[in-house]
């Protein structure tokens, strides 16, 4: 008879969390620095989404204000339509964001797969969206990397904004002047860097409906410059063969007009005209806005709603695979750890970098933000860099790949 081996230690969920919380499952996408993969909490039994970004890649690509400004972020955002932040922690090599999981796949995916969708779903999920924006913009946040991309359906068919690398607080005495974005999405207020606030992902949500109902981007050329002039001067034209209703193309023409005064969705009546736009005739937003509203297209949950391609490079090529690790020991009187006996990419001590990933990538834990006064002290924390923060504007970040 064999001795048992590799018994798996107790969890203490009373601890501060960390990765020894959860079961990894399988993976189900990766960006530009950064992987997700489907978890299941041990005590609750829940599946989230575990998204985990590689301390070093993420010094090398200059993408630190970023992540703490995502992480901050996500901790004072809850909404239905929002992929929510549930957990974060870290430990010596990789940053972890524990978000819902939605097993729908995103918008992207299902484009590739079927080609335009009909007009009642792209109706549906650009009501949604817009729920999600008029929650953010309430908040002051502005997103500025609205695309399919990050349009995430849940496993009833729902759509839920994720991807909040680039999102950023504004305000009404500081207009943002970044170029930040993903170009093709690009309000032209963005590339006429004037200032701009919110109304440029009411821009971005026109794009994407032209592109869900179309199956094209309204504006394409070969350079950047090219797309640029087209951004900021061609007229929104829909293709000849194309069968779409007047309402429709009347709607995403009204996103995307270039005089914002009158744009659908912004300003002090923007949301009420969206609202009251003929495309939404028949609809009853305050059933939308409870989540009772029925999709018009529910996923497929007996095959995957992502690139399977995912997971066997997880397998076959990741060099360095996700497993727990203990955090290596502090010294006395630094916040800086010292280099990981775990891996040959872990960072010097001396990096200011991983100092300020320590500071203020602070864990979170959602079922405990009313309790304890570690919790308390992580709030007050939170708040003190929130407000440090709320009029950054990332001048120097441009975000024109797929961050994670």
């Amino acid at each position: 008879m064999g001795a048992l081996c590799c018994k798996e230690d107790a969890v203490d969920f009373d601890d501060e969390v960390d990765l020894s919380h959860f079961t990894l499952l399988r993976s189900v996408g990766k960006g530009a620095f950064g992987k997700v993969r489907v978890v299941q909490h041990k005590g609750s039994k829940r599946l989230f989404a575990l998204k985990y970004i590689n301390k070093a890649k993420c010094i090398r690509m200059r993408a630190v204000e970023n992540i703490i400004s995502e992480r901050r972020l996500l901790e004072f955002i809850h909404h239905d339509f929002v992929v929510n932040l549930r957990y974060a922690f870290q430990d010596d090599e990789n940053l972890f964001m524990v978000i819902d999981l939605m097993l729908g796949g995103d918008l992207r995916f299902h484009l590739d797969r079927m080609g335009p969708f009909p007009e009642d779903y792209v109706r549906f999920y650009a009501a949604e969206v817009a729920l999600a924006l008029r929650y953010l913009h309430r908040k002051h946040i502005v997103h500025r990397d609205l695309k399919p991309d990050n349009i995430l359906l849940n496993e009833h068919g729902h759509a839920h904004l994720t991807d909040f690398n680039i999102a950023v607080r504004y305000s009404s005495e500081k207009p943002l002047t970044s170029i930040a974005g993903s170009m093709a999405y690009m309000a032209p207020e963005i590339l006429m860097k004037r200032g701009y606030a919110a109304s440029v992902d009411w821009w971005s949500l026109g794009v994407v409906c032209y592109e869900l109902l179309v199956g094209k981007r309204p504006f394409r050329a070969k350079s950047n410059e090219a797309l640029q002039h087209a951004i900021m001067h061609d007229p929104v034209e829909f293709p000849d063969d194309i069968n779409l209703s007047t309402e429709s193309m009347d709607f995403v023409r009204g996103l995307m007009t270039r005089d914002i005064t009158q744009r659908l969705g912004f300003g002090p009546n923007g949301f009420k005209r969206l609202q009251a736009h003929a495309w939404f005739k028949a609809y009853d937003w305050n059933l939308l806005e409870s989540k009772q509203a029925s999709p018009p297209f529910i996923p497929d949950d007996k095959r995957a709603n992502f690139d399977p391609t995912h997971e066997l490079e997880e397998i076959l090529l990741e060099d360095n695979p996700l497993k727990v690790k203990k955090r290596a020991p502090k010294r006395s009187g630094s916040n800086n750890n010292i280099k990981s006996q775990y891996s040959n990419d872990a960072l010097p001590e001396t990096s200011p970098e991983q100092k300020k990933m320590e500071e203020r990538f602070l864990v979170f834990d959602y079922t405990k933000q009313n309790t304890g006064s570690a919790s308390l002290d992580n709030r007050k924390t939170s708040k003190a860099y929130e407000e440090k923060c709320e009029t950054r504007t990332l001048a120097d970040e441009v975000s024109n790949n797929n961050p994670l």
